[in-house]
């Protein structure tokens, strides 16, 4: 069963917002903040990845304990 943890939305949230940030600098010619809302883009995408990492291990986890218990 796949339970989103609390690192995996915060990165969703930061990836949209550096998004827009990016998509705001670009518009108006702001390159600064275009830099910036891909810096946070990325980093969004790196919190993300280790909140999936963090899942997929609590996961393995519970399948060892199930098969220790039968």
């Amino acid at each position: 069963m796949k339970r989103t943890n609390e690192s995996e939305i915060k990165g969703k949230m930061r990836r949209a917002k550096g998004s827009i940030k990016e998509g705001a600098g670009r518009l108006i010619g702001d390159t600064d903040l275009e830099s910036r809302g891909r810096a946070e883009r990325a980093a969004g995408r790196v919190q993300e990845s280790m909140g999936k990492t963090r899942r997929k291990a609590g996961e393995a986890i519970e399948k060892i304990g199930k098969k220790i218990k039968r």
